[in-house]
Protein backbone atom coordinates (compact mmCIF):
# COMPACT_ATOMS: atom_id res chain seq x y z
CA UNK A 1 0.00 0.00 0.00
CA UNK A 2 1.15 3.34 -1.33
CA UNK A 3 1.71 6.19 1.02
CA UNK A 4 -1.01 8.14 -0.92
CA UNK A 5 -3.37 5.41 -0.21
CA UNK A 6 -3.16 5.28 3.36
CA UNK A 7 -3.23 8.83 3.90
CA UNK A 8 -6.52 8.44 1.56
CA UNK A 9 -7.44 5.77 4.15
CA UNK A 10 -6.86 7.54 7.08
CA UNK A 11 -8.31 10.92 5.42
CA UNK A 12 -12.14 9.19 5.00
CA UNK A 13 -12.18 7.67 8.31
CA UNK A 14 -11.63 11.11 9.90
CA UNK A 15 -14.65 12.49 7.93
CA UNK A 16 -16.37 9.36 8.89
CA UNK A 17 -15.59 10.06 12.28
CA UNK A 18 -16.96 13.40 12.22
CA UNK A 19 -19.66 12.81 10.73
CA UNK A 20 -20.92 10.01 13.25
CA UNK A 21 -19.65 12.65 15.81
CA UNK A 22 -21.89 15.76 14.66
CA UNK A 23 -24.85 13.12 14.14
CA UNK A 24 -24.78 11.81 17.72
CA UNK A 25 -24.80 15.86 18.89
CA UNK A 26 -27.83 16.08 16.91
CA UNK A 27 -29.36 13.04 18.11
CA UNK A 28 -28.05 12.16 21.94
CA UNK A 29 -29.16 9.16 22.81
CA UNK A 30 -29.46 9.72 26.59
CA UNK A 31 -30.54 7.34 29.51
CA UNK A 32 -33.71 8.71 30.49
CA UNK A 33 -36.84 7.01 31.63
CA UNK A 34 -39.72 9.15 29.75
CA UNK A 35 -43.20 9.54 30.59
CA UNK A 36 -45.15 6.22 29.49
CA UNK A 37 -47.97 6.96 26.41
CA UNK A 38 -51.17 5.86 26.05
CA UNK A 39 -53.11 4.52 23.30
CA UNK A 40 -54.66 7.80 22.65
CA UNK A 41 -51.04 9.69 21.66
CA UNK A 42 -48.49 11.90 24.05
CA UNK A 43 -49.14 14.61 26.34
CA UNK A 44 -47.79 18.34 26.51
CA UNK A 45 -44.31 18.50 27.78
CA UNK A 46 -44.43 19.50 31.53
CA UNK A 47 -43.16 23.49 32.02
CA UNK A 48 -41.34 24.26 35.37
CA UNK A 49 -42.96 28.07 35.68
CA UNK A 50 -40.59 30.51 35.92
CA UNK A 51 -39.97 32.51 39.12
CA UNK A 52 -37.27 35.33 39.41
CA UNK A 53 -36.06 33.92 42.61
CA UNK A 54 -35.44 30.59 41.83
CA UNK A 55 -34.83 29.99 37.70
CA UNK A 56 -35.05 33.04 34.96
CA UNK A 57 -35.72 30.50 32.51
CA UNK A 58 -38.46 27.85 31.26
CA UNK A 59 -37.63 24.42 32.00
CA UNK A 60 -38.53 21.80 29.12
CA UNK A 61 -37.73 18.10 30.76
CA UNK A 62 -37.12 15.21 29.04
CA UNK A 63 -39.83 13.64 26.53
CA UNK A 64 -38.30 12.41 23.16
CA UNK A 65 -37.88 15.25 20.73
CA UNK A 66 -38.97 18.36 23.14
CA UNK A 67 -36.09 17.33 25.42
CA UNK A 68 -34.10 20.66 25.66
CA UNK A 69 -30.77 21.08 26.96
CA UNK A 70 -31.15 22.56 30.10
CA UNK A 71 -33.37 19.19 31.03
CA UNK A 72 -29.95 17.31 29.03
CA UNK A 73 -27.20 19.25 31.51
CA UNK A 74 -29.40 18.38 34.42
CA UNK A 75 -30.05 14.75 34.48
CA UNK A 76 -26.80 14.00 32.66
CA UNK A 77 -24.01 16.69 33.64
CA UNK A 78 -24.63 18.00 37.08
CA UNK A 79 -26.46 14.87 38.88
CA UNK A 80 -27.46 16.23 42.00
CA UNK A 81 -27.66 14.43 45.38
CA UNK A 82 -31.28 12.81 46.59
CA UNK A 83 -29.94 12.10 49.80
CA UNK A 84 -32.12 14.02 52.52
CA UNK A 85 -30.22 14.46 56.27
CA UNK A 86 -31.74 13.05 59.74
CA UNK A 87 -32.87 16.30 61.51
CA UNK A 88 -34.35 15.87 65.60
CA UNK A 89 -36.87 18.15 66.54
CA UNK A 90 -35.46 20.80 69.17
CA UNK A 91 -38.13 20.44 70.55
CA UNK A 92 -37.28 17.02 72.62
CA UNK A 93 -40.45 16.83 74.31
CA UNK A 94 -42.50 15.89 71.55
CA UNK A 95 -42.31 12.54 70.63
CA UNK A 96 -42.17 9.09 68.82
CA UNK A 97 -44.21 6.55 70.62
CA UNK A 98 -41.56 5.03 72.80
CA UNK A 99 -40.63 8.22 73.92
CA UNK A 100 -37.53 8.70 71.58
CA UNK A 101 -37.34 12.41 70.13
CA UNK A 102 -39.17 12.91 66.49
CA UNK A 103 -37.50 14.49 63.39
CA UNK A 104 -37.44 14.81 59.50
CA UNK A 105 -35.45 14.07 56.95
CA UNK A 106 -34.37 18.04 54.62
CA UNK A 107 -32.72 17.93 51.41
CA UNK A 108 -32.30 21.88 51.39
CA UNK A 109 -32.49 24.16 48.33
CA UNK A 110 -31.09 27.57 48.98
CA UNK A 111 -32.35 29.89 45.72
CA UNK A 112 -35.94 28.11 46.25
CA UNK A 113 -38.83 29.63 46.92
CA UNK A 114 -40.98 26.39 46.91
CA UNK A 115 -41.15 23.74 50.13
CA UNK A 116 -42.61 20.50 49.89
CA UNK A 117 -43.40 18.44 53.29
CA UNK A 118 -44.61 14.45 53.18
CA UNK A 119 -46.20 12.71 55.76
CA UNK A 120 -45.25 9.05 55.72
CA UNK A 121 -48.14 6.07 56.20
CA UNK A 122 -48.34 3.12 57.60
CA UNK A 123 -52.28 2.71 59.53
CA UNK A 124 -52.23 2.82 63.48
CA UNK A 125 -52.28 1.33 66.28
CA UNK A 126 -55.40 1.52 68.84
CA UNK A 127 -55.28 -0.16 72.50
CA UNK A 128 -52.43 -2.07 74.07
CA UNK A 129 -52.27 -4.93 72.28
CA UNK A 130 -51.89 -3.63 68.85
CA UNK A 131 -49.33 -0.81 69.77
CA UNK A 132 -46.95 -3.37 71.39
CA UNK A 133 -47.10 -5.76 68.38
CA UNK A 134 -46.00 -2.66 66.25
CA UNK A 135 -43.47 -1.78 68.30
CA UNK A 136 -42.11 -5.12 67.96
CA UNK A 137 -42.45 -6.08 64.75
CA UNK A 138 -42.42 -2.09 63.41
CA UNK A 139 -39.97 -0.47 65.34
CA UNK A 140 -39.01 1.91 62.79
CA UNK A 141 -43.09 3.13 62.97
CA UNK A 142 -42.87 3.69 66.66
CA UNK A 143 -39.29 5.09 67.58
CA UNK A 144 -36.30 7.05 65.94
CA UNK A 145 -33.75 5.13 67.18
CA UNK A 146 -32.93 2.87 64.47
CA UNK A 147 -33.45 5.41 62.16
CA UNK A 148 -30.72 6.02 59.37
CA UNK A 149 -28.75 9.52 59.62
CA UNK A 150 -29.71 9.99 55.58
CA UNK A 151 -32.76 8.85 53.23
CA UNK A 152 -33.19 9.07 49.39
CA UNK A 153 -35.74 11.04 48.06
CA UNK A 154 -37.80 9.11 45.37
CA UNK A 155 -41.26 10.28 42.75
CA UNK A 156 -42.54 13.84 43.97
CA UNK A 157 -39.16 13.87 46.69
CA UNK A 158 -36.49 13.40 43.70
CA UNK A 159 -34.16 16.10 42.95
CA UNK A 160 -33.16 14.43 39.46
CA UNK A 161 -35.20 16.20 37.12
CA UNK A 162 -36.37 13.67 35.26
CA UNK A 163 -37.79 11.67 37.86
CA UNK A 164 -39.35 14.86 39.11
CA UNK A 165 -39.98 17.56 36.52
CA UNK A 166 -41.84 19.96 38.28
CA UNK A 167 -40.96 19.78 41.62
CA UNK A 168 -37.03 18.80 41.55
CA UNK A 169 -36.15 22.13 42.45
CA UNK A 170 -37.75 22.46 45.99
CA UNK A 171 -36.60 22.18 49.42
CA UNK A 172 -38.02 18.81 50.39
CA UNK A 173 -38.61 17.22 53.44
CA UNK A 174 -39.95 13.56 55.16
CA UNK A 175 -41.41 13.14 58.26
CA UNK A 176 -41.31 9.73 59.47
CA UNK A 177 -44.40 8.18 60.78
CA UNK A 178 -43.55 7.12 64.41
CA UNK A 179 -46.45 8.26 66.49
CA UNK A 180 -49.35 5.35 65.48
CA UNK A 181 -52.02 8.08 65.54
CA UNK A 182 -53.22 8.87 61.82
CA UNK A 183 -51.29 12.41 62.50
CA UNK A 184 -54.12 13.65 65.29
CA UNK A 185 -52.55 12.41 68.22
CA UNK A 186 -51.54 15.17 71.47
CA UNK A 187 -50.96 12.91 74.22
CA UNK A 188 -47.21 12.75 76.08
CA UNK A 189 -45.93 9.16 77.55
CA UNK A 190 -45.67 8.82 81.43
CA UNK A 191 -45.79 6.94 84.22
CA UNK A 192 -49.33 5.82 83.17
CA UNK A 193 -49.47 6.20 79.81
CA UNK A 194 -46.70 3.70 78.14
CA UNK A 195 -47.05 5.31 74.81
CA UNK A 196 -46.75 8.69 73.61
CA UNK A 197 -49.37 9.67 70.40
CA UNK A 198 -48.11 13.31 69.32
CA UNK A 199 -48.87 13.28 65.68
CA UNK A 200 -50.53 16.34 65.27
CA UNK A 201 -48.01 17.91 67.26
CA UNK A 202 -44.42 16.85 65.46
CA UNK A 203 -45.89 18.27 61.78
CA UNK A 204 -46.25 21.59 64.21
CA UNK A 205 -43.06 21.21 65.98
CA UNK A 206 -41.25 20.48 62.05
CA UNK A 207 -43.31 23.65 60.55
CA UNK A 208 -41.87 25.91 63.13
CA UNK A 209 -38.27 23.73 62.94
CA UNK A 210 -38.14 25.19 59.21
CA UNK A 211 -39.21 28.31 59.40
CA UNK A 212 -35.66 29.84 60.47
CA UNK A 213 -34.69 27.65 57.66
CA UNK A 214 -36.28 29.91 55.08
CA UNK A 215 -39.48 28.85 55.04
CA UNK A 216 -41.11 32.03 56.19
CA UNK A 217 -39.50 33.66 52.88
CA UNK A 218 -41.28 31.18 50.29
CA UNK A 219 -43.90 31.20 48.20
CA UNK A 220 -45.47 27.93 48.18
CA UNK A 221 -45.84 24.97 50.77
CA UNK A 222 -46.86 21.50 48.87
CA UNK A 223 -48.07 19.65 52.20
CA UNK A 224 -48.22 16.15 50.64
CA UNK A 225 -48.76 12.34 52.58
CA UNK A 226 -49.63 8.94 51.59
CA UNK A 227 -51.81 6.35 52.83
CA UNK A 228 -52.21 6.95 56.30
CA UNK A 229 -50.04 10.31 56.24
CA UNK A 230 -52.51 11.03 53.34
CA UNK A 231 -55.45 11.50 55.86
CA UNK A 232 -53.23 13.55 58.22
CA UNK A 233 -52.36 16.02 55.54
CA UNK A 234 -56.52 16.48 55.77
CA UNK A 235 -56.37 16.52 59.01
CA UNK A 236 -53.74 18.93 59.75
CA UNK A 237 -53.96 20.76 56.39
CA UNK A 238 -55.96 24.01 57.94
CA UNK A 239 -54.25 23.97 61.40
CA UNK A 240 -50.77 24.27 59.63
CA UNK A 241 -51.57 27.08 57.15
CA UNK A 242 -52.92 28.53 60.68
CA UNK A 243 -50.13 28.05 62.04
CA UNK A 244 -47.83 30.01 59.15
CA UNK A 245 -50.03 32.76 59.11
CA UNK A 246 -49.38 33.18 62.99
CA UNK A 247 -45.86 33.02 62.72
CA UNK A 248 -45.98 35.65 60.23
CA UNK A 249 -45.49 33.89 56.42
CA UNK A 250 -47.44 35.93 55.11
CA UNK A 251 -46.75 35.36 51.11
CA UNK A 252 -46.68 31.64 51.69
CA UNK A 253 -49.92 29.28 49.84
CA UNK A 254 -50.25 26.50 51.62
CA UNK A 255 -51.71 23.32 49.35
CA UNK A 256 -52.33 19.73 49.71
CA UNK A 257 -51.65 16.80 48.23
CA UNK A 258 -53.23 13.74 49.61
CA UNK A 259 -52.13 10.26 47.53
CA UNK A 260 -54.07 6.76 48.31
CA UNK A 261 -56.00 8.12 51.89
CA UNK A 262 -59.38 8.48 50.57
CA UNK A 263 -61.16 5.36 51.84
CA UNK A 264 -64.36 4.14 52.01
CA UNK A 265 -65.95 1.87 55.38
CA UNK A 266 -68.24 -0.71 55.29
CA UNK A 267 -69.91 0.05 58.38
CA UNK A 268 -72.31 -3.03 58.05
CA UNK A 269 -70.47 -6.17 58.00
CA UNK A 270 -69.40 -7.43 61.59
CA UNK A 271 -66.53 -7.96 62.75
CA UNK A 272 -65.07 -10.49 65.85
CA UNK A 273 -64.58 -8.75 68.75
CA UNK A 274 -61.34 -8.11 70.97
CA UNK A 275 -59.62 -6.21 68.11
CA UNK A 276 -55.97 -7.85 69.30
CA UNK A 277 -54.40 -7.83 66.19
CA UNK A 278 -54.08 -4.12 64.21
CA UNK A 279 -56.44 -5.40 61.04
CA UNK A 280 -59.02 -7.50 63.22
CA UNK A 281 -61.20 -4.57 64.09
CA UNK A 282 -63.23 -2.83 61.16
CA UNK A 283 -61.90 0.02 60.32
CA UNK A 284 -64.81 2.34 62.43
CA UNK A 285 -63.78 0.66 65.61
CA UNK A 286 -60.40 1.37 65.19
CA UNK A 287 -60.43 4.97 64.59
CA UNK A 288 -63.19 4.97 67.84
CA UNK A 289 -60.98 3.54 69.56
CA UNK A 290 -57.68 5.99 68.67
CA UNK A 291 -59.35 9.16 68.93
CA UNK A 292 -59.97 8.02 72.63
CA UNK A 293 -56.06 6.84 73.16
CA UNK A 294 -54.68 8.87 71.36
CA UNK A 295 -56.09 12.37 73.00
CA UNK A 296 -56.72 13.11 69.20
CA UNK A 297 -57.73 16.46 67.63
CA UNK A 298 -59.73 16.83 64.52
CA UNK A 299 -60.94 19.47 62.64
CA UNK A 300 -63.48 21.39 64.59
CA UNK A 301 -65.85 22.43 61.83
CA UNK A 302 -65.87 18.57 60.86
CA UNK A 303 -66.56 17.73 64.01
CA UNK A 304 -69.08 20.37 64.30
CA UNK A 305 -71.46 18.05 61.50
CA UNK A 306 -71.48 14.71 63.09
CA UNK A 307 -73.02 13.91 66.72
CA UNK A 308 -71.25 12.88 69.15
CA UNK A 309 -69.56 9.16 68.90
CA UNK A 310 -70.05 9.90 65.14
CA UNK A 311 -66.95 12.05 65.05
CA UNK A 312 -64.64 9.19 63.76
CA UNK A 313 -66.16 10.66 60.36
CA UNK A 314 -63.98 13.37 59.93
CA UNK A 315 -61.08 10.19 58.61
CA UNK A 316 -62.99 10.15 55.79
CA UNK A 317 -61.70 12.13 52.77
CA UNK A 318 -65.08 12.79 51.36
CA UNK A 319 -67.10 13.80 54.69
CA UNK A 320 -64.15 16.19 55.70
CA UNK A 321 -63.69 18.03 52.25
CA UNK A 322 -66.23 20.24 52.18
CA UNK A 323 -65.08 21.90 55.64
CA UNK A 324 -61.18 22.32 54.54
CA UNK A 325 -60.45 26.23 53.36
CA UNK A 326 -57.29 25.10 52.32
CA UNK A 327 -56.84 23.98 48.52
CA UNK A 328 -56.24 19.92 48.43
CA UNK A 329 -55.40 18.06 45.46
CA UNK A 330 -56.80 14.25 45.21
CA UNK A 331 -54.91 11.53 43.49
CA UNK A 332 -56.71 8.41 44.26
CA UNK A 333 -56.71 4.60 42.77
CA UNK A 334 -60.02 3.32 41.95
CA UNK A 335 -58.93 0.07 43.32
CA UNK A 336 -56.76 0.92 46.02
CA UNK A 337 -55.35 -2.55 47.04
CA UNK A 338 -55.21 -1.50 50.66
CA UNK A 339 -59.34 -0.17 50.76
CA UNK A 340 -59.74 -4.24 49.32
CA UNK A 341 -57.35 -5.70 52.19
CA UNK A 342 -60.16 -4.16 54.62
CA UNK A 343 -63.14 -6.49 53.30
CA UNK A 344 -59.75 -9.13 53.14
CA UNK A 345 -60.21 -9.01 48.84
CA UNK A 346 -56.51 -9.93 47.47
CA UNK A 347 -56.59 -9.60 43.82
CA UNK A 348 -52.96 -10.65 43.41
CA UNK A 349 -53.90 -14.40 45.13
CA UNK A 350 -55.68 -17.09 43.05
CA UNK A 351 -58.90 -17.25 44.21
CA UNK A 352 -61.70 -14.56 44.70
CA UNK A 353 -64.99 -15.52 45.58
CA UNK A 354 -68.05 -14.73 43.74
CA UNK A 355 -69.39 -11.55 46.50
CA UNK A 356 -66.06 -10.87 46.36
CA UNK A 357 -66.21 -9.75 42.68
CA UNK A 358 -69.27 -7.99 43.40
CA UNK A 359 -67.12 -5.69 45.92
CA UNK A 360 -64.39 -4.99 43.80
CA UNK A 361 -67.22 -4.23 40.58
CA UNK A 362 -68.89 -1.57 43.33
CA UNK A 363 -65.50 0.00 44.79
CA UNK A 364 -64.61 1.57 41.38
CA UNK A 365 -68.42 2.89 40.83
CA UNK A 366 -68.73 4.19 44.97
CA UNK A 367 -65.41 5.45 45.25
CA UNK A 368 -65.73 7.30 41.73
CA UNK A 369 -68.93 8.81 43.20
CA UNK A 370 -67.37 10.69 46.16
CA UNK A 371 -64.89 12.69 43.78
CA UNK A 372 -67.73 14.20 41.98
CA UNK A 373 -67.37 17.70 43.53
CA UNK A 374 -63.50 17.44 44.18
CA UNK A 375 -62.32 19.98 40.86
CA UNK A 376 -58.55 18.84 41.01
CA UNK A 377 -58.46 14.69 41.03
CA UNK A 378 -56.05 12.42 39.65
CA UNK A 379 -57.59 8.98 39.67
CA UNK A 380 -56.34 5.79 37.50
CA UNK A 381 -58.49 2.92 37.07
CA UNK A 382 -55.30 0.49 38.56
CA UNK A 383 -54.85 -1.96 41.26
CA UNK A 384 -52.15 -0.53 43.68
CA UNK A 385 -52.09 1.32 46.89
CA UNK A 386 -49.81 5.02 46.87
CA UNK A 387 -47.95 6.90 44.02
CA UNK A 388 -46.26 10.18 44.54
CA UNK A 389 -43.07 9.05 46.04
CA UNK A 390 -42.39 5.99 43.51
CA UNK A 391 -39.84 6.72 41.02
CA UNK A 392 -42.43 5.80 38.26
CA UNK A 393 -44.78 8.03 38.95
CA UNK A 394 -44.39 10.16 35.58
CA UNK A 395 -45.52 7.20 33.89
CA UNK A 396 -49.08 6.82 35.01
CA UNK A 397 -51.56 8.45 32.94
CA UNK A 398 -55.51 9.88 32.78
CA UNK A 399 -56.74 10.74 29.63
CA UNK A 400 -53.08 10.95 27.99
CA UNK A 401 -52.31 13.03 31.23
CA UNK A 402 -49.72 12.06 33.83
CA UNK A 403 -49.77 13.46 36.93
CA UNK A 404 -46.59 15.83 37.27
CA UNK A 405 -48.44 17.58 34.32
CA UNK A 406 -51.76 17.69 36.07
CA UNK A 407 -50.00 18.71 39.41
CA UNK A 408 -47.79 21.67 37.18
CA UNK A 409 -51.66 22.94 36.04
CA UNK A 410 -53.27 23.16 39.18
CA UNK A 411 -50.15 24.96 40.56
CA UNK A 412 -50.71 27.39 37.79
CA UNK A 413 -54.04 27.87 38.28
CA UNK A 414 -54.15 28.35 42.18
CA UNK A 415 -51.29 31.26 41.27
CA UNK A 416 -53.73 32.86 38.64
CA UNK A 417 -56.40 33.45 41.03
CA UNK A 418 -57.75 36.86 41.20
CA UNK A 419 -55.22 37.67 38.40
CA UNK A 420 -57.55 38.57 35.65
CA UNK A 421 -55.34 39.88 33.50
CA UNK A 422 -53.53 36.80 32.63
CA UNK A 423 -55.48 34.50 30.04
CA UNK A 424 -57.08 31.17 30.92
CA UNK A 425 -55.38 27.87 30.83
CA UNK A 426 -55.84 25.69 27.87
CA UNK A 427 -55.19 22.02 27.46
CA UNK A 428 -54.28 21.79 31.19
CA UNK A 429 -56.40 19.44 33.09
CA UNK A 430 -56.60 18.37 36.67
CA UNK A 431 -59.42 16.89 37.06
CA UNK A 432 -58.75 13.00 35.55
CA UNK A 433 -61.05 10.28 36.76
CA UNK A 434 -60.93 6.90 34.47
CA UNK A 435 -63.96 6.24 33.01
CA UNK A 436 -63.55 2.48 32.68
CA UNK A 437 -64.33 0.53 35.98
CA UNK A 438 -62.14 -2.70 36.64
CA UNK A 439 -58.78 -2.68 38.17
CA UNK A 440 -56.26 -1.96 35.47
CA UNK A 441 -58.38 -1.14 32.44
CA UNK A 442 -56.18 1.75 32.09
CA UNK A 443 -53.16 1.03 29.66
CA UNK A 444 -50.64 2.85 31.53
CA UNK A 445 -51.31 0.47 34.78
CA UNK A 446 -49.26 -2.17 33.47
CA UNK A 447 -46.01 -0.64 34.30
CA UNK A 448 -47.13 -1.25 38.10
CA UNK A 449 -47.58 -5.27 37.41
CA UNK A 450 -43.90 -6.41 38.41
CA UNK A 451 -43.52 -3.86 41.61
CA UNK A 452 -46.39 -5.36 43.43
CA UNK A 453 -44.31 -6.67 46.03
CA UNK A 454 -43.09 -2.75 46.29
CA UNK A 455 -46.66 -1.07 48.04
CA UNK A 456 -46.31 0.87 50.96
CA UNK A 457 -48.57 0.07 53.91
Amino acid sequence: MTALQIFKGLLLALLLLGQASSQSKRNPKLNIKTPARNQKGSHPPIVQPAAAEEVTHQIVPPSGENAGPLARNASVNSKPSNDMKLTFLKNTKVTCNDGTTAGYYIREQRNSKRWIIFLEGGWCCYNTETCDGRHKNTRRLTSSSEWPQTRKGTGILSAHVEENPYWWSANAVFVPYCSSDIWIGTLPKSRQVPYAFMGSLIIQEVIKDLVPKGMKQAKVLLLAGSSAGATGVLLNIDRVAALLEALEAEALQVQGLVDSGWFLVDTKRPRAPGCSDAFACSPVEALKKGIRMWSGILPEKCKQQFKRGEEWQCFLGYKLYSSLKTPVFVVQWLFDEEQLKLENVRLRSTSVLENQWSYIQNLGRDLKSTLHDIPAVFAPSCLAHTLVTKSYWTEIQVKGVPLPRALQCWGRSLQEVGQSSKPPLRSCSFRLIDSCLWPNCNPSCSVLQDRAGHQEA
